[in-house]
């Protein structure tokens, strides 16, 4: 491919993820008006977004491995296809049932697209030159994170569209992506013979199910202590050993644990997950913060948190170019995870009453961090592994950082909701009344102004505590990252490498 078509094909790719993020976000401000129209309950509520968690997160890494065996742009073009599919059948559905049905539809393409962006980069680009487009990947990442929930309030709010149109929305850009790729990405295919992991892939994706079910239902459906939790942890444990054992012996396993006979890959996973836990477990309360402990609106709360994407875009788009243009990466992983940690133990400071110029200030910092640490990960363990397995190593760095946000979101969420219990019962105690009477976030609008100052107040103080643990797993990634050993960075796309190993391979013979 020309240097043109590459550029073609990344905006195509791009789109496809921009997309991919978008579905993930634009339902969270809908979901009320969903759950309400379709007759919903509250479990309901929770699982039209853990179904599209669990099918994309546990996918990631089957995706990642067929891309090693078949043509990437058919796996592209079928990952963008099933999620179409997925995203009109979610805005058909009629009861919440069959929504959460076709939401684990989604979830299948949003997998691949999650995966399939990455390892197609690799492939066009080498890991000297793909720096540069760090800045437009993230910034894709972080917008349709931030425009997400402002989009779905927007189309919900808007009486001639409806919450339907936060499915159908998607639809047409997720058209215009598979037509861009189709015309542009031409990507050669190495022939060989292929051998599906069947067992592994399905053990893998029922031990990771298993786990993310336990952690998200867990301390709100079932005790942390109860029987069902038990089992839930104890069947996906030995699902994920299972997985381990088949994935050792097959030929072609979807995960190949000679992978983590590397340094590098091993602790970039090991900082995948802590990274994962900190971010996507520490943001997702920011919205949540601002909403209610400050009372803005969701518009407000999701333009409070900029600072945040401009400090990721900025930083990752300037590393980026750095890295392309000195080849030294690894400066940039410490930097960033230095200064991440950093920006959770300020933002680990604040209370209802912090001044959001200061908070803007702490996520920035925070932000700055994050975009130097992200994609560096990936771009540390692409330099490191052969091109034959290019796609199952990004995908399985993506696979645990999407891992950790699950199980961060979950249990940052169970620690959030014990701690807001304490301080409302404490709260409701200092102006005598009894805290027994069930002051909460379910009947805060009907609350006289004195009782739900004190549950908003508790909301605010304890957000805190969130940031505080993010910050820890941030120090657990400096630390692995800071053992990672630097290589110099690769002139050869991901193409060119596995072109040139079965030529070496074709000449042995």
């Amino acid at each position: 491919m020309s240097h043109r078509q590459k550029i073609e094909a990344l905006v195509g790719l791009l789109l496809g993820m921009f997309v991919a993020f978008l579905s993930s976000t634009i339902v969270s401000n809908a979901l009320p008006t969903i759950i309400t129209e379709l007759h919903g309950t509250q479990d309901q509520y929770t699982w039209v977004v853990t179904a599209t968690l669990l099918a994309s997160t546990a996918t990631t890494p089957i995706w990642g491995k067929f891309s090693d065996l078949v043509s990437k742009k058919l796996l592209v073009q079928l990952s963008i296809l099933i999620f179409t599919i997925g995203s009109i059948l979610a805005g058909l559905a009629q009861s919440v049932g069959i929504l959460i049905a076709f939401r684990v539809v989604q979830g299948l393409g949003l997998g691949g697209l999650q995966a399939l962006v990455i390892i197609v980069i690799a492939a066009m680009f080498s890991p000297r030159e793909r720096g540069r487009y760090q800045g437009p990947i993230a910034a894709v990442m972080s917008i349709a994170t931030i425009a997400g929930p402002l989009i779905g309030g927007v189309i919900v709010d808007t009486s001639w569209l409806g919450w339907r149109w936060t499915f159908f929305v998607c639809v047409p850009l997720a058209v215009i992506a598979l037509i861009v790729v189709q015309r542009t990405l031409n990507l050669p295919v190495v022939r060989r013979k292929v051998k599906i992991d069947y067992a592994g892939a399905t053990l893998i994706a029922g031990g990771v199910s298993t786990l993310l079910i336990w952690v998200t239902l867990a301390g709100k459906n079932f005790e942390w202590s109860s029987g069902m939790s038990f089992f839930l942890c104890g069947l996906g444990i030995v699902l994920i050993a299972a997985a381990v054992w088949v994935e050792s012996v097959v030929e072609e396993p979807i995960i190949p644990l000679r992978l983590f006979r590397d340094r590098t890959t091993s602790l970039a996973t090991f900082a995948s997950i802590t990274v994962g836990v900190a971010i996507f477990g520490g943001a997702v309360f920011l919205g949540q913060y601002f909403q209610i402990a400050r009372g803005y609106s969701p518009t407000v709360a999701g333009l409070l948190t900029l600072p945040m994407v401009i400090g990721s875009t900025l930083s990752s788009s300037i590393s980026g170019s750095l890295i392309t243009k000195f080849g030294r990466w690894k400066i940039f992983l410490v930097a960033g995870a230095s200064t991440m940690t950093l920006g959770f133990f300020l933002l680990a400071t604040i209370d209802h009453a912090t001044s959001v110029v200061w908070i803007g200030v702490f996520l920035f910092i925070a932000g700055t961090g994050m975009g130097m640490v992200m994609q560096n990960l990936v771009l540390a363990v692409q330099n490191t592994v052969d091109a034959s397995d290019l796609g199952a190593a990004s995908s399985t760095i993506t696979f645990f950082r999407s891992l950790g946000g699950a199980a961060g979101v979950s249990i940052l969420g169970a620690v959030l909701s014990t701690h807001v219990a304490h301080l409302t019962a404490q709260g409701l105690s200092a102006i005598g009344v009894d805290a027994t009477g069930g002051a909460g976030l379910s009947n805060l609008n009907e609350l006289p102004d004195a009782l739900a100052d004190v549950v908003r107040i508790a909301y605010g103080d304890a957000t805190a505590r969130l940031f505080l643990i993010a910050g820890i797993l941030g120090l657990l990634s400096l630390v692995a990252v800071a053992f990672i050993k630097e290589r110099a960075l690769r002139t050869q796309s991901g193409d060119e490498q596995l072109l040139a190993e079965a030529e070496l391979i074709k000449s042995q013979q």
